[in-house]
C-alpha cells in the first residue's frame, strides 16, 4: 500500500470539512445567527428599517431577550466549577487530591472563569458552546502547561452522523479559520516559506440577517482583510484542524532493566567486600572442626583415616559453602538493582523492540490491547499540509456544552424561542409611538391654494396658533389618526411576561422590586423555583460536559505533566492571607543504593483515578438556601453554632471557630471546677457531721481547714477563670455580631441586585 502523501492529507482535510458544512450545518448557522443578532440588539434587517423610515414609522427596538439571557449566564457561571478525583486504589489517593489541586491550578492560569462564561453565552446566545483543552508548549519556558481555552462554535464543524451530545461518536471534528497569512507565519515559523505559497479562497460567508456594513456591525464574519506589521494588506486563507478518531494497537509490556556495567562493577566490589567477612566465618569454622577431629582421633574415638577423611570433607563442604555464597550474594545484589518497567507502546514500537534478542530476552510479560487516539490533521488553503500527530488520549479534546439538544450536531439556543416574541413587541411599540406622532403632528386636507403653506407647515403644531386661509375655499381640515386598538397595550404587556415564561426567568430574578417579595425567605424561595429550569439544563447538559471535561484534563495533563514538576498553587482558606501559596510536587524519584532510579512518589502518570464534577457548585442560590437551612438547623438545636459559623461569610471565620472552640473548653472547665467544689463542700458537711458525733471537734476544725483551703484555691482558680472567659467570650461577642451585620448587609444586597 502506497504512502499517502502529504497533499492528500491535506485535501482530505478539507474534504472533511466540506462534509460538514452542509445544507443542515448552513441552516442551523442562519437560525443561529439570527438569535445571536437579537440578543446583540441588531433586531431589524436592512429592508425591515428602509421599509419602516418610507412609512414615516420608528426604528427602534425594546431589547428583551439580553436582560434575559445576562441573567441566566449570570446563574450559572456564579462560581467557577470544581473537580474531585477520587484514588482507585489507596495508593493513588495522594495523587488523586494532586490531581484536583492541579486542575484548579490550570484553571486559574487560563483565566477558567472568563473563558467559561463566555463558552455559556455561547450556548444560550448560539445554542451550543465549546471548550478546548491544549498545550501550551512556550509556557513554563518550554516545559509547556496545559490551558482551557475558548472555540467560536460557528468555527466548528461536527460529523453530520453524531448523535451523543457530547459528540463523543463523531469520526470526526473540523475546526475552520480564515487567517491572514503574516499571522500563520507567526503562529508556525518553521513553515513560513511554505505558508507564503498556499493558495486557497477564504470564502467568507455571513449568515447574518443584517447589514454587514451597518455601523453597529462589529462581528468576525465581517472582518475579511488582514493587515501585516508593515499595515499592508495580506491575504486570507482558510485554515483547517481536523481531529479524528482511530483506534490503535498497543501492548502493556514489562521490561526487566538489568544493571549497566558501572553498576556491575559496584555490584562486584560491594559482594567481594561481604564475602571477605563470610570467608574469615568460614576459616575460623573449619579451623574448630579441624580441631575437634583431631581430638577425637588422640582420644582413640576415631581412627587416623576416618579424621583424614572427614578433614577433606570439611574442607569441601567450606569450598561449596563459599561458592553458594558468593553466587547468593550476587544474585540478591543483581535484582535488588534491577528493576521492571511497565510501558505502554504502540505496536510499531514493540516490534522493533522483540527484534532485537538482548531486549527480547529482557520483556517479562506483553498483553496486547486496542484503544482510541486522536490524530489532529493541519492544513491550510487548498492543499498545504503543515502537520500531524497523534495526541495521547482517546476522547476529543473539544468539549460541547449545547442548549436545547435536539439530537444532532445542531441544538438550540435559548434566545431562538424569543426571537418571534421580541419581534411582536418591538411591532407593537412602533405602532403604539407612530399613532402618537400621528396624533400629535396633525395632517391636513386642503384646497390647493387656500393656505400659505409655510405658514402652516411651521405653525401648524404650535399651540394657541392663528392658521389663516383665504376667503372663497374651505377651510382645512385635520386628518385624524385612527384610534390605536388597545389590544396593542395588551401586546406589550403580555408580551413581556411571555418572554419572561418562554426562558424560564421571572421578573424577580431580574432584580425588578416591585414584584420581589418582601421577605428574605421568600426571595430565596423565588430563585430556588425561578431556576428550576436552569437547574434542569445544569443537570442534564451543563454538568455532564463539565465531567467530560475533567476527564479530558485528566488525560492530557497526565500524558504530558511525565516529569518532577513543582506547583505553587494558590488556596486562600478562612483566616488565610489570599497572596499565601502551597507547593504540590509531582514525579519524585525514588532512588536505589546505587544512585538509580527505581521507582517514583507521587507518580502522576501512571496513578489511576476517577475525576467527578461537584454537583451544582456553579449555581449561587444553592449557597444562600443552604445558609437560610443551616439558620434554621442551628435555631431548632440540630446543630451548634461553630458548624452554623464554618458556612457563613464571615471574615476571619478560622480565627473566629478557634476561639469559639477554646471558650467550650474553657466553660467544660469551668463546669467540672463547680463540680469538684459541690463535691467538697459536700464533703465537709459529712466529715462535720461524723466528728461531731465521735466528739472530737478539734479534728473537724483542722480536717475542715484543709479542705476549705483546697475551696478557696478551687475559688480563686474560678473566679480567675471567669475573668477569662468573660473577655474572651466579650471580643467573640463584638466579632460574630459585626460578621453577621456584614452578612446581613451582603445577603440584603444580593437581594436588591
Amino acid at each position: 500500500m502506497a504512502r499517502m502523501t502529504n497533499k492528500k492529507r491535506a485535501q482530505i482535510n478539507k474534504q472533511l470539512w466540506d462534509r460538514a458544512n452542509n445544507s443542515h450545518r448552513q441552516r442551523w448557522q442562519t437560525l443561529s445567527q439570527k438569535g445571536y443578532d437579537f440578543y446583540l440588539d441588531e433586531q431589524l434587517t436592512k429592508d425591515e428599517i428602509d421599509n419602516l423610515e418610507e412609512a414615516g414609522m420608528p426604528t427602534f427596538t425594546i431589547n428583551r431577550i439580553t436582560p434575559i439571557i445576562e441573567i441566566m449566564k449570570y446563574f450559572v457561571t456564579a462560581n467557577d466549577p470544581r473537580w474531585k478525583a477520587v484514588g482507585v486504589t489507596g495508593d493513588d489517593v495522594d495523587v488523586a487530591q494532586v490531581h484536583s489541586e492541579i486542575s484548579d491550578y490550570c484553571w486559574h492560569l487560563s483565566n477558567g472563569k472568563s473563558v467559561y462564561s463566555q463558552v455559556v453565552l455561547d450556548s444560550l446566545t448560539k445554542g451550543i458552546g465549546y471548550f478546548l483543552i491544549d498545550v501550551d508548549r512556550d509556557a513554563d519556558r518550554g516545559m509547556g502547561e496545559v490551558q482551557f481555552s475558548r472555540i467560536d462554535p460557528y468555527d466548528v464543524y461536527v460529523d453530520p452522523a453524531s448523535r451523543d451530545f457530547l459528540f463523543r461518536d463523531a469520526a470526526f471534528i473540523s475546526i475552520r479559520k480564515n487567517i491572514a497569512k503574516g499571522r500563520l507565519m507567526n503562529m508556525f515559523p518553521d513553515q513560513a516559506a511554505k505558508i507564503k505559497k498556499a493558495e486557497g479562497p477564504a470564502g467568507t460567508v455571513s449568515f447574518s440577517q443584517r447589514d454587514t456594513d451597518a455601523p453597529t456591525s462589529f462581528q468576525p464574519e465581517d472582518i475579511t482583510m488582514g493587515i501585516t506589521l508593515e499595515a499592508e494588506d495580506d491575504d486570507i486563507l482558510p485554515y483547517y484542524e481536523t481531529y479524528a478518531k482511530k483506534k490503535f494497537a498497543y501492548y502493556n509490556v514489562y521490561i526487566r532493566v538489568v544493571p549497566s556495567p558501572a553498576e556491575m562493577a559496584n555490584i562486584r566490589q560491594e559482594v567481594e567486600t561481604l564475602m571477605e567477612e563470610f570467608k574469615k566465618e568460614v576459616e575460623v569454622g573449619l579451623i574448630e572442626k579441624q580441631m575437634q577431629i583431631q581430638q577425637a582421633v588422640e582420644n582413640g574415638e576415631m581412627i587416623p583415616e576416618r579424621g583424614q577423611l572427614e578433614i577433606e570433607k570439611s574442607q569441601k563442604m567450606a569450598g561449596q559453602a563459599l561458592e553458594e555464597k558468593q553466587m547468593q550474594l550476587m544474585s540478591e545484589a543483581q535484582d535488588a538493582a534491577t528493576i521492571i518497567n511497565q510501558q505502554v507502546m504502540s505496536e510499531k514500537d514493540f516490534n522493533l523492540l522483540s527484534q532485537s534478542p538482548e531486549a527480547k530476552k529482557n520483556i517479562v510479560d506483553a498483553v496486547k490491547f486496542h484503544e482510541n487516539r486522536i490524530i489532529l490533521t493541519c492544513s491550510i488553503g487548498d492543499d498545504t499540509f503543515l502537520y500531524e500527530y497523534i495526541l495521547p488520549i482517546s476522547e476529543y479534546p473539544i468539549v460541547p456544552v449545547p442548549y436545547m439538544y435536539t439530537g444532532t450536531p445542531y441544538p438550540m439556543s435559548a434566545v431562538t424561542p424569543l426571537v418571534g416574541k421580541q419581534q411582536e413587541i418591538n411591532k407593537a411599540h412602533q405602532i403604539m409611538l407612530h399613532n402618537a406622532n400621528l396624533a400629535s403632528n396633525l395632517r391636513w386636507m386642503y384646497e390647493e391654494g387656500s393656505v400659505p403653506e409655510e405658514e402652516w407647515e411651521q405653525y401648524s403644531s404650535a399651540p394657541g396658533a392663528l392658521l389663516k386661509y383665504r376667503s372663497g375655499f374651505n377651510p382645512p381640515t385635520p386628518v385624524l389618526p385612527a384610534s390605536i386598538n388597545n389590544a396593542f397595550y395588551t401586546i406589550t404587556q403580555e408580551g413581556k411576561g411571555d418572554a419572561e415564561y418562554i426562558a424560564g426567568v421571572p421578573s424577580a430574578m431580574m432584580g425588578f422590586t416591585q414584584q420581589q417579595s418582601e421577605t428574605y425567605r421568600g426571595l430565596l424561595a423565588n430563585d430556588e423555583f425561578g431556576t428550576r429550569r436552569l437547574k434542569a439544563w445544569m443537570g442534564s447538559i451543563v454538568e455532564p460536559s463539565l465531567e467530560y471535561l475533567g476527564k479530558c484534563f485528566q488525560m492530557i495533563a497526565q500524558g504530558h505533566y511525565t516529569v518532577e514538576k513543582v506547583f505553587r498553587i494558590v488556596q486562600p482558606e478562612a483566616g488565610q492571607k489570599a497572596d499565601q501559596e502551597k507547593e504540590t510536587r509531582i514525579n519524585i524519584p525514588i532512588y536505589n543504593d546505587y544512585g538509580k532510579a527505581v521507582s517514583v512518589y507521587k507518580d502522576y502518570n501512571s496513578a489511576r483515578f476517577d475525576v467527578r464534577v461537584i454537583a451544582g457548585a456553579t449555581m449561587p442560590v444553592n449557597r444562600w438556601a443552604l445558609l437560610e437551612e443551616y439558620f434554621r438547623w442551628f435555631q431548632a438545636g440540630l446543630i451548634d453554632d461553630i458548624a452554623m459559623i464554618a458556612e457563613t461569610d464571615i471574615r476571619n471565620k478560622k480565627q473566629v471557630i478557634e476561639r469559639k472552640s477554646m471558650y467550650s473548653q474553657m466553660q467544660s472547665q469551668l463546669e467540672s471546677m463547680e463540680e469538684a467544689v459541690k463535691d467538697k463542700e459536700g464533703t465537709i458537711e459529712t466529715l462535720e457531721r461524723q466528728l461531731v458525733q465521735a466528739g472530737i471537734k478539734m479534728k473537724v476544725g483542722e480536717a475542715s481547714t484543709e479542705i476549705r483551703k483546697d475551696v478557696l484555691e478551687t475559688e480563686a482558680q474560678q473566679k480567675l477563670l471567669r475573668g477569662m472567659l468573660k473577655t474572651e467570650f466579650s471580643k467573640l461577642k463584638t466579632e460574630m455580631k459585626a460578621g453577621m451585620e456584614v452578612a446581613k448587609a451582603q445577603s440584603q444586597e444580593s437581594a436588591e441586585k
